[in-house]
């Protein structure tokens, strides 16, 4: 990472609110997942992006993922999907 200094914090679930506003803030977050920790920033938020390639030592030509909450939150981000997405969106999303 060059010499960057990432500061870190572990938070209680009863924190989630610190998470949420250190994300609206422009920052990163860890939060674990089913077998590693995962990495997050606010997708809309480049400079946000940017910190997670830099965490990460990523190349910028390796893409990221972005997680949506609600089809209208996809429809924000895509124009248009194949039908066999909406049948996985139908299927599968809460």
């Amino acid at each position: 990472m060059g010499g960057d200094l990432l500061h870190t914090r572990i938070l209680l679930p009863s924190q989630i609110e610190i998470a949420a506003d250190l994300l609206r803030q422009g920052e990163c977050v860890a939060f674990p997942t089913e077998t590693v920790y995962g990495l997050g920033a606010n997708a809309l938020d480049e400079k946000a992006v940017a910190k997670i390639f830099l965490a990460k030592g990523r190349p910028a030509d390796n893409p990221l993922i972005i997680h949506c909450h609600s089809r209208a939150q996809l429809g924000d981000l895509v124009v248009g999907w194949p039908r066999q997405a909406e049948i996985l969106m139908d299927t599968f999303w809460p």
